[in-house]
C-alpha cells in the first residue's frame, strides 16, 4: 500500500534517497542560478501551506518543489507573484 503524504517535501519523508539526490543537485546549481537560502526556506514554508503538495511534488505542475524552489527564476506553479 502506498502511502500519499500530504504537504510533505521530499526531506519530511522516510525514504530519503529521492532527497539526497535532489539535495546533490541543488547543491550542484551555481550560484547564480540559485535561490538564497533564507528565501529558499520561505518558498518551501510557502509549498509545506499549499493543499497542492502531496509527496513532495506540485499537483498542478508536477515537480519536486525543492528543486523548483532551488532556482531563482522559478516561480509558484499556482500564483506566479509569489516568489
Amino acid at each position: 500500500m502506498d502511502i500519499v503524504c500530504r504537504r510533505c517535501l521530499l526531506k519530511d519523508m522516510t525514504d530519503s534517497e529521492y532527497y539526497r539526490s535532489i539535495f546533490e543537485y541543488v547543491e550542484s546549481l551555481d550560484e547564480t542560478m540559485r535561490t538564497p537560502a533564507p528565501d529558499y526556506e520561505a518558498r518551501l514554508a510557502y509549498c509545506r501551506q499549499c493543499s497542492h503538495l502531496i509527496n513532495g511534488m506540485c499537483e498542478l505542475c508536477g515537480c519536486f518543489v525543492e528543486v523548483r524552489a532551488a532556482k531563482r527564476q522559478n516561480h509558484c506553479a499556482k500564483d506566479s507573484r509569489i516568489w
